[in-house]
């Protein structure tokens, strides 16, 4: 089973920063944000992670590559801890693929259809991740994979609920609930107006798609801002598939998408560590 994750994006929201250093590779914590997302995935069954990659963010290749001077340099130092880490990363099986141009969601997927339709056991369901939500605990996966399993391989989608007059700002879905936390999806809207948004369940981030998506995708024109939308051609998979909706709580992941978000993620996920959640406090009661 494959995970996909874009990110050939410019990450402007992190400028000037992100002139040089790849935002996924901006760190939370001892790991870069990207790191934390393959785990997630690979914690799913994923056997390998695509990366949608650009050729201005080299820097993400060679963190996942082996480097064993590195190792072994920390080895020889007495920092076997640090030289662990670094092999651990250098080890993860994530392959790239490049995408010339950054044409949408939708289209950056697409770069990886080659990788999914020709996997050895057949082409199969796969997972695509954005990389500005962040899932520590990985506790949305795991769910959906059963849920798709539960309804013979359908797609699964992932979504949450948001404040009514805010959901001009996302994908949302149409359906019913067939269980306390699992709708049937009967549409998609991207980004409606107040008054004609059927839900205010909105796209969380985590996608179990069916394979017939990468076909629907070749064959889907440019939409919203000229740009191939993965909703899209998800509304196109509707007709013959079906798909479902987990219902999660939005506190199950982090948001990392910008500076605000990206430090209280930083700070929430410090606070889960004895030793930082001390300096923390002890730092700002001295302020």
């Amino acid at each position: 089973m494959k995970a996909i994750i874009p990110a050939a994006g410019l990450g402007t929201r992190f400028l000037p920063a992100t002139k040089t250093i790849a935002k996924e590779m901006l760190p939370v914590l001892s790991k870069p944000t990207i790191q934390y997302v393959v785990e997630e995935a690979l914690g799913a069954q994923a056997d390998e992670v695509i990366i949608v990659n650009s050729e201005q963010k080299k820097s993400i290749e060679e963190y996942f590559s082996p480097n064993p001077d590195l190792v072994s340099m920390l080895d020889g130092a007495n920092k076997s801890s640090y030289a662990r880490e670094v092999e651990h990363a250098g080890s993860l099986p994530v392959s790239f693929v490049l995408q010339p141009e950054a044409l949408g969601l939708g289209h950056a997927v697409m770069m990886a259809s080659d990788n999914v339709l020709s996997a050895k056991d057949g082409a199969e369901p796969f997972y695509v991740l954005l990389g500005d939500v962040l899932v520590p605990d990985n506790t949305i996966l795991p769910r959906m994979l059963e849920i798709s399993k539960e309804h013979n391989g359908a797609s699964v989608i992932a979504v949450y609920q948001v404040p009514h007059d805010q959901v001009n700002r996302f994908g949302v879905i149409s359906g019913s609930a067939i269980e306390d936390d699992v709708w049937k999806v009967t549409g998609l809207v991207e980004k409606p107006p107040i008054e004609e948004a059927p839900t205010d369940l909105a796209i969380f981030g985590r996608y179990l798609l069916s394979p017939r998506i990468m076909e629907l995708l070749a064959t889907t024109a440019p939409g919203a801002g000229g740009e191939i939308q993965l909703t899209d051609a998800m509304i196109e998979l509707l007709k013959t598939e079906e798909m479902y909706a987990l219902v999660i709580d939005g506190s199950e992941g982090f948001d990392v998408g910008t500076i605000e978000s990206w430090l209280t993620t930083s700070i929430s996920l410090a606070m889960r560590d004895e030793k930082l959640r001390k300096t923390i406090f002890e730092t700002f009661h001295h302020k």
